[in-house]
């Protein structure tokens, strides 16, 4: 959020590419949700290009943290709506939705009154990544009851096994209620300032920390991810372009390694941190687990190895650009050195220092 920590300096784009002339026409811009995590970069963004930014979300950024000329709407996505009526926009971003039933409920308020709408999905949708999808994909199927009926809390409950059938669902209500007015955009992982879930801040935090370091797999294991600004940047451009479509939204431009990811975090930071390799099958053996204990990396040769070769080349041929990997890993740093000492203490990513060293204590002991 606006008020969470993240720099100013974070907000505002890193730089402005040479195709980035002002749009010709300001829009009218709602943005549901507007001060989550993507969010924030979108609104200041937009407001940056000319653009008048309307958010709707419950109120608990104060309106004195959005930036000058930015309106608020208060409501809930679960039945209080009524703040959207009677009025109309150019375009909607829907940003925080995962449950089928909010698109419902909005559409029914905002059909025939904004022009286009762009869904932000995400690369969960996809039912088999072997290969690496593209956006033509199968989608993974809900074989729940009624997804009318799920919420976050089920969605949670189910160890979000739920959340890409239901974003799934969600894409085709999108299409249902907006037939040829709609965006959707599939992201992967989303990193930088002002990422609360750590999944690639323990990286640069760690390496700061510098000392032997456990690195997973193999050094040419694919990692793919976008830096929220400019997956916010690129989402607005989009909307001023009038683009339609189905988009998958994630990077670099070019296949990187965790090797090189790793070491383009190093170098950026200055550090003196070394890497001990350790493969994923004795990793499996000490129960680190990929994603989560070991962040941004999958097997390279795992069911879910081909999702960090998501094709990405429709969005690159429609301007999705990325800023270089030090950038966000020194701006994720700076960001993550503001937040409060406890909660710098707790990573939500990632393994203690207790637990990475013993993992390295056993690696070594077995290629003594």
């Amino acid at each position: 959020m606006l008020g969470g920590g993240v720099a100013s300096g974070a907000l505002r784009p890193a730089r402005m590419f040479a195709a980035e002339t002002k749009p010709a026409k300001p829009l009218q811009i709602l943005i549901l949700g507007g001060t989550g995590f993507t969010g924030p970069f979108q609104v200041r963004y937009a407001v940056e290009r000319g653009h008048k930014v309307t958010v709707f979300n419950r109120g608990k950024t104060h309106k004195s943290e959005l930036p000058k000329g930015v309106e608020q709407l208060v409501g809930d996505r679960n039945g209080q709506l009524d703040a959207l009526k009677n009025r109309k926009w150019d375009v909607c971003i829907d940003n925080p939705t995962m449950l089928p039933a909010w698109v419902r409920d909005a559409a029914q308020i905002l059909k025939g009154n904004v022009d286009r709408y762009v869904f932000i999905s995400t690369i969960s949708v996809y039912a088999d990544t072997k290969g690496g999808p593209d956006e033509n994909a199968p989608l993974a199927k809900y074989e729940g009851a009624d997804p009318y009926k799920e919420t976050r809390d089920t969605v949670i409950a189910s160890q979000f096994k739920l959340y890409g059938p239901l974003k799934t669902l969600s894409e085709q209500e999108t299409q249902k209620w907006f037939p040829n007015q709609s965006l959707i955009i599939r992201p992967g992982l989303i990193v930088g300032p002002g990422d609360d879930t750590d999944r690639f801040t323990y990286w640069p935090v760690r390496i700061d920390r510098a000392g032997e370091v456990l690195a997973p797999g193999e050094p040419k294991d694919p990692v793919q991810f976008i830096d929220a600004r400019d997956l916010a940047e690129w989402t607005i451009r989009m909307a001023e372009n009038r683009e339609t479509g189905v988009y998958n939204a994630t990077g670099p431009e070019k296949e990187l390694g965790v090797g090189d990811m790793l070491g383009g975090i190093k170098s950026a930071l200055k550090s003196n941190a070394s890497f001990t390799w350790v493969n994923a099958d004795f990793l499996e053996q000490q129960k680190v687990s990929p994603w989560s204990d070991m962040p941004v990396w999958i097997p390279a040769a795992s069911e879910e190895g081909g999702m960090s070769r998501t094709k990405i080349n429709r969005a690159i041929a429609k301007g999705l650009t990325f800023r270089p990997l030090g950038e966000t890993a020194r701006d994720t740093l700076a960001w993550f050195k503001t937040l409060p000492a406890d909660r710098q203490a707790h990573l939500k990513a990632g393994l203690i220092p207790e637990r990475e060293k013993e993992v390295l204590t056993a690696w070594h002991a077995k290629n003594k």
